[in-house]
């Protein structure tokens, strides 16, 4: 029996759980705070002692471990970004480092790991879990809200609203000049911030990867509602793992149609940052209640969801991170409807 079997074993043989860890992972969300301080205040509540892992899985491979309390998680409820730090790690994608990993767990007797995060955490989660023993339980945290299983993620509706402010005050200026303005927003492979954001701002087209419907709907408007509207107008395009890309969309119609004023916006990080809106805090905190719930009754390799009439469910991580969400095709339908 190789040593990496004997040593999960005989981790593994420990009964009852004592101690609980809590990362964050990948790109920050706003609510991440929030969904830490559940994790912590409801693992308290059942006399569970919480440990803090800094940085990730790159704080894991290094032992990068705080004990956290009720007192130190107060007052963080509202903040954005993540008291515990976040990182990508190229080291946990190895055998060597998830060893590390392990073994830092160990030493510390973590009996048990919460993370929240996106895809790609629960795709490290996922193969961490089949090498070794422990179980993991996910919290979804992203503002691009593209994991299946689930109609909602940790930030998304902070995110969205901070894309309306923007897209709202743009607007203004847009009207003012007679401008047309290309609005680019974060989703690296999916357009549901776009897509949502664009109408309710107003958009007169809205590009996602998803579709290329919106396209048509785009030129529709250069060549005939922009001199039948208030010759102005928005159109968000959705950065699809291409951040950036719509510069050259911008430069192509402004070549097409030399009498338009083109301009582009591109929102960027501000989207991941502020203050979670009431609608994340509550979510967070449900999730992580929801998350140290589903540890106590043996449930590991799994994501914490929330589906239709806001019910709480258990996605396996196999599911949520291979299986594809698709776009609301109703939104779509309800844009070629006011859009005209």
């Amino acid at each position: 029996m190789e040593k990496k079997e004997i040593e999960t074993k005989e981790f593994c043989k420990r009964k009852k759980m004592e101690k609980i860890g809590v990362l964050t992972s990948g790109g920050d969300a706003p609510g991440m705070n929030a969904a830490i301080r559940a994790v912590t205040r409801a693992g308290i509540a059942h006399n569970l002692k919480i440990v803090g892992i800094r940085h990730g899985y790159q704080g894991m491979i290094e032992g990068d471990f705080i004990p956290m309390s009720a007192r130190d998680v107060s007052g963080i409820l509202h903040t954005g970004g993540t008291l515990l730090k976040t990182a990508r790690s190229l080291a946990f994608k190895t055998e060597e480092g998830r060893e590390r990993a392990f073994n830092n767990l160990k030493k510390e007797g973590i009996d048990a790991v919460v993370v929240i995060g996106g895809d790609g955490t629960f795709t490290g989660a996922s193969v961490f879990t089949q090498e070794y023993d422990i179980p993991f339980v996910g919290i979804p945290g992203t503002i691009d809200n593209d994991l299946f299983g689930t109609d909602y993620t940790i930030g998304y509706d902070t995110a969205m609203n901070t894309v309306m402010e923007a897209a709202d005050k743009i607007k203004d200026t847009a009207n003012s000049h007679g401008r047309i303005f290309f609005i680019e927003v974060m989703g690296n492979k999916a357009g549901r911030l776009a897509l949502n954001s664009g109408i309710a701002v107003g958009a007169e087209a809205i590009l996602i990867p998803e579709t290329n419907e919106q396209e048509k709907a785009m030129k529709n408007f250069l060549e005939k509602g922009y001199k039948e509207k208030d010759r102005s107008g928005l159109i968000l395009v959705a950065e699809a793992g291409k951040p950036g890309r719509t510069i050259e969309i911008a430069k192509k119609v402004a070549q097409d149609y030399p009498y338009l004023e083109v301009r582009v916006s591109i929102l960027g990080h501000i989207q991941r940052g502020g203050s979670p809106t009431a609608k994340d805090r509550i979510v967070a905190t449900r999730m992580g209640v929801a998350a140290i719930d589903a540890l106590l009754d043996d449930q590991q390799s799994i994501m914490i969801g929330l589906i239709k009439h806001n019910v709480i469910v258990h996605v396996p991580f196999s599911k949520a991170i291979q299986k594809e969400k698709e776009i609301d095709e109703d939104l779509l339908r309800i844009l070629k409807v006011i859009n005209i």
